[in-house]
């Protein structure tokens, strides 16, 4: 058994279940399900839903790998975080968490962490690093010291994750509230969060989307896979709505058109990406709408938006662009509904 005391609270029921593995290359990250069946119990905890980006950080002989949910690197744009990760004396660690930007009032906006998203290039990334400062939000461990913990029920890998690091302003161990969810979801709401996270405190870490940990989402949202855009009007510079869908057995079904939330710099931005995917034939295999002024491109950008709710044709209503998401693979994109 391992020697360090960030096992020390582990019952010996639980010790047994700590596997001796080599550190893996990536694990799929765990997923929750969305639900509006909001609830309290004791057998759950709640925890606060960040509005960001999800990141696994891997450490090995002290070295630290970002990586995305579809196990993309992102070392290159939060350089600050690897070096704040390596600097700690913890080793040989997977972690799981949320990367945010935090507006005003202290809350984390996806939108503010576009600016940090998009940028590559280490001069640019460095400028910014003073103009929007990121946080890491960390809630799980999969993987310590030789071992593989993701057997062990939530709480126990709760209490082993709170012992490794040395928590600083960027690296903030998540906490979590039990049994009264109810009443945190409300708090969570007035104070304009996405919402929060539902876990079981017995579960074990699965890489699938699972039950056992659930959304309770204070606005209605999801991923989107961009499939086209209409002509500007007026002073509207590069495009004028984007044309938007999920995927349903294989085929992209169209969800509506999105003209709002969009800056000049996104404009621009988004502009170019959409121009250079431009295609001749509609992607969405249910479009029945006018195609004057519209523009097909290649269905591989997901992009983030709110919206007030779905419509029973399914489509959105009051749509908002928030962002893409490099994060989420095209084909992976489904409409998110409500376990019942």
């Amino acid at each position: 058994m391992p020697k360090k005391n960030i096992f020390a609270d582990l019952s010996p029921q639980d010790l047994k279940k700590l596997k001796k593995i080599t550190q893996p290359d990536f694990i799929q990250p765990m997923l929750a399900t969305l639900t509006k069946d909001y609830f309290s119990s004791s057998d759950w905890i709640y925890e606060h839903k960040f509005d960001g980006v999800r990141c696994l950080a891997f450490k090995k002989k002290g070295k630290v790998r970002l990586m995305s949910r579809n196990n993309h690197t992102m070392n290159a744009e939060y350089p600050e975080l690897v070096k704040a990760l390596e600097a700690q004396k913890a080793d040989d660690f997977i972690i799981d968490g949320e990367i945010i930007a935090l507006d005003k009032k202290g809350v984390s906006d996806f939108q503010l962490l576009q600016s940090r998203m998009n940028l590559k290039n280490s001069d640019a990334v460095k400028l910014h690093e003073t103009k929007t400062p990121i946080y890491y939000r960390i809630f799980d461990i999969m993987y310590v010291d030789g071992y593989d913990t993701r057997d062990l029920p939530l709480l126990a890998r709760k209490s082993i994750l709170e012992k490794l690091l040395n928590y600083t302003k960027m690296l903030t161990y998540s906490d979590h509230r039990s049994p009264n969810g109810i009443a945190y979801f409300k708090e969570a709401c007035k104070k304009h969060w996405e919402g929060l996270i539902a876990k079981r405190s017995d579960s074990v870490y699965t890489g699938t989307r699972s039950p056992s940990w659930l959304k309770f989402k204070c606005v209605v949202g999801q991923e989107l896979v961009i499939g086209g855009y209409t002509q500007p009007k007026g002073s509207r510079s590069d495009f004028g709505a984007l044309l938007v869908g999920y995927y349903q057995d294989g085929k992209l079904m169209y969800a509506g058109k999105v003209g709002t939330g969009y800056s000049e710099d996104v404009l621009n931005f988004l502009g170019k990406k959409l121009r250079a995917r431009e295609v001749k034939t509609c992607p969405f295999s249910n479009y029945t709408e006018s195609t004057a002024g519209v523009y097909w491109v290649k269905p591989n950008l997901v992009g983030e938006f709110k919206f007030a709710q779905w419509t029973q044709a399914n489509k959105l209503r009051v749509g908002r662009y928030q962002g893409l998401r490099e994060d989420k693979d095209a084909k992976d994109v489904v409409k998110e509904t409500a376990k019942k």
